[in-house]
């Protein structure tokens, strides 16, 4: 079997992990892999394609910028991948991320209708089912339901200053994601597939697969001292928070006043900002730039107390799950799927924006048994949130389209 995925990015972020840890597990089963990837220089096991370049991104982004047609750009770029892939011709496409400045939906939807080419469309977030965003649940918004138009998250990624053209969007997206012969979808968590059943996508087989991680790198580790060492945390409790990017969304502003409302004890240590953010951050919260050094990122996960996640809007969030294999508890507002990772054994869930009781749920978590929580979160990662496993149902998926 052939297998080519679509994405993004490669091998960096939660979804080109995905990506690149099924790559890895298809040719270990003897099968081939290729990634077809917008942007990024990280090193991949498998074939990589590379979709346009920065100019075409740079354009791209210009278009949603001012004419709110995202997904609509990267024509050339595109056009150029669909020649790449009739030369690989895979046996079945893996879709991801196929928003993210680089890809042209248009062209690749007619190129699967017409070649009637197997394919599986992981659903990250919501952007496939709606005018404009990827996340719609921080406002509310059910417009998706019927027709989107006059954007409420116009201004939010991937945003528009300009023009408001979601209602066109939704239409020619509608148009271009239905009636692909071979299309099976997945999504990370039960919230989301929920969503999918309400949405124009809901004819296509969607099967919940929740993410995986790394349990060989992502494990519980004696880090405390070192960590502590290097990034002067001494022996205050350490309130870990992770993200990609770090924005309002992510709960940055919340951790500002998460670190205000906890004592002296307690240290804010946020992973993931940029030199900017650095700079700006209050003298007591340690700030720490985006790591792509996994064991670095689970030692530190491992000297935490707790892992907070104050988002406000999320599918199924991958830190959720590294923080519970390195056997760290998990805090998170009640937004998306993230609650799902986690149970009463595990973590605490807290409503969106209540940061008294979020510093309540953590000061609970920290005054708790550590051992105990430890063993749980270990072995919920182990039961449910195994890479190995998880990939192994995306794999079997494929093979059953092929056979």
């Amino acid at each position: 079997m052939r297998i080519l995925q679509i994405n993004s990015t490669v091998n960096t972020g939660s979804t080109g992990r995905s990506a690149e840890e099924l790559g890895r597990l298809a040719l270990d089963k003897g099968y081939e892999s290729y990634i077809a990837y917008g942007r990024g220089n990280r090193p991949s096991a498998s074939k990589l394609i590379r979709i346009g370049n920065m100019k075409d991104v740079a354009m791209h982004g210009l278009k949603t910028r001012v004419f709110d047609r995202h997904g609509f750009g990267s024509k050339r770029a595109t056009t150029e991948l669909i020649k790449r892939i009739e030369s690989v011709d895979p046996d079945v496409i893996g879709l991801h991320n196929l928003h993210g400045y680089y890809l042209n939906i248009e062209v690749l939807f007619d190129y699967l209708k017409a070649s009637g080419k197997p394919a599986v469309w992981t659903l990250h977030d919501a952007w496939s089912f709606t005018g404009h965003c990827s996340n719609f649940d921080r406002l509310a918004c059910r417009k998706w339901q019927e027709l989107c138009g006059k954007c409420l998250m116009k201004r939010r990624y991937p945003a528009s200053v300009v023009v408001d053209n979601s209602r066109r969007n939704f239409i020619e997206k509608k148009a271009l994601f239905s009636g692909v012969r071979k299309l099976q979808l997945i999504v990370p968590s039960r919230w989301l597939a929920a969503h999918v059943r309400n949405s124009f996508l809901a004819d296509y087989p969607l099967s919940v697969i929740h993410n995986g991680v790394n349990l060989g790198i992502f494990r519980p580790m004696d880090s405390a001292e070192d960590v502590a060492l290097k990034f002067g945390t001494g022996s205050r409790k350490i309130v870990l928070g992770v993200s990609n990017i770090w924005s309002r969304s992510k709960g940055l502003s919340d951790f500002l006043l998460l670190s205000e409302k906890l004592g002296k004890q307690y240290v804010v240590v946020l992973v993931g900002l940029t030199r900017g953010q650095i700079k700006k951050l209050p003298s007591d919260i340690v700030g720490i730039s985006r790591t792509e050094n996994l064991t670095e990122l689970a030692e530190l996960y491992s000297a935490a107390d707790v892992f907070v996640n104050p988002t406000y809007a999320d599918n199924f969030p991958t830190t959720n799950i590294e923080a519970l294999a390195c056997g760290t508890p998990v805090v998170t507002y009640n937004t998306g799927g993230s609650p799902e990772a986690i149970d009463e054994c595990t973590g605490i869930t807290v409503e969106k924006g209540d940061t008294s009781a979020l510093a309540a749920a953590v000061v609970k978590v920290c005054e708790s048994d550590r051992d105990r929580y430890r063993v749980a979160c270990r072995s919920r990662a182990e039961k449910y949130f195994d890479k190995d496993e998880r990939f192994l149902d995306y794999l079997n998926l494929y093979l059953s389209l092929v056979q």
